[in-house]
């Protein structure tokens, strides 16, 4: 007589459908105070249904992006409800890029082992962002999959949908010589960069708690500063302004010519604005050459401006964090540092 084969169960192959039951739990309790009017579906639905109203000429904008690397911050230091934060306000300024205001926002977490509190810190920032800037939470998926993510090991994505009149779309098409680049300061590295920072940087717990007279913090406190969101400080000035260009990976080299059409580039003035001391130790600490400094991070600039000599008095007198960093000239779509 044979032994019958031990039952198996989905929990024993590393999924714990008991866990991801209690993670949407925290996930609804965020996400419902985030939920406008438009949304006609409740969170668990197996789509999210959003009305779109009010508009005479709707464009939908749409962007998708994720945390990168600083994801290993978090995780060292257990610290879960930045990363959140940092997603949403992202993706945010990508599509305020185009003029568009945030309309709903999905997220994905991949875990190797879903533990349900991490997922509701997470969820938790992504709401918080949201709210601040009238955005619904609208759904996501949170996916326990061993295998593919070692336990402790996890992924988040996020997908955001704005919408903006065809009308009043931002596309750079009117930049010409002679306008002006404004810049607006970033709170530190924001998303980008972190690759780099965990080569240069001994990452433990131990290390991220040493505090850094020069940053005034622990270096913990300064890699996971939230990535800032610029659309209430815009969202009135929108109609001045020709161009904006959103610092993330590439930084003002990269990501400025994104804008250019044929016959324009930029001239930056270094110095024009006060760069975080966490770019100069990065530097001085990798022994990093400039021009590789300004490829990778913002250096103190998370978002650029571009906008005619009429109007910078008023954006500057309605923006005080601005400052004047460059002008539009012609040439072949590149950016100079001078």
């Amino acid at each position: 007589m044979t032994d019958e084969p031990r039952k198996q169960t989905y929990a024993a192959a590393g999924v714990d459908i008991d866990a991801a039951d209690q993670a949407l739990e925290l996930i609804k309790k965020h996400t419902r105070p985030t939920l406008r009017p438009e949304v006609l579906s409740d969170l668990g639905f197996f789509g999210g249904l959003f009305e779109l109203t009010g508009y005479e000429n709707p464009v939908i904008v749409s962007s998708a992006d994720g945390v990168g690397t600083k994801l290993k911050i978090a995780a060292a230091l257990d610290i879960y409800d930045t990363i959140g934060i940092d997603l949403v306000n992202h993706c945010i300024n990508d599509i305020l890029t185009c003029g568009a205001e945030p309309l709903f926002f999905l997220d994905y977490v991949g875990v190797g082992k879903l533990f349900p509190e991490h997922v509701g810190d997470i969820v938790k920032g992504l709401s918080e962002a949201c709210k601040e800037s009238e955005c619904s939470l609208i759904g996501g998926e949170t996916a326990e999959m061993p295998g593919i993510y070692a336990e402790g090991d996890f992924d988040l994505v996020g997908f955001i949908v704005g919408v903006v009149e065809k009308d009043k779309i931002i596309d750079g098409k009117t930049i010409e010589p002679g306008d002006v680049i404004l810049g607006l300061p970033s709170s530190g590295l924001h998303t980008n960069g972190y690759s780099l920072v965990r080569k240069l940087f001994d990452i433990t717990p131990s290390s991220l708690h040493v505090f850094y007279p020069k940053l005034r913090c622990s270096l913990g406190e300064e890699l996971l500063r939230p990535h800032r969101c610029y659309f209430q400080q815009l969202k009135p000035l929108l109609p001045q302004i020709k161009g904006l260009a959103h610092i993330t990976g590439g930084g003002l080299l990269d990501n400025i010519p994104r804008l250019f059409q044929s016959g324009v580039s930029a001239d930056i003035r270094k110095g024009s604005w006060a760069i975080p001391p966490i770019f100069g130790l990065i530097q001085k600490l990798g022994n990093i050459d400039e021009q590789e400094m300004y490829r990778v991070f913002n250096m103190g600039v998370g978002m650029t401006i571009f906008c005619s000599p009429d109007d910078v008095n008023s954006l500057l007198a309605s923006l005080p964090e601005a400052k004047q960093i460059g002008e539009v000239v012609e040439g072949d779509g590149k950016v100079t540092l001078a």
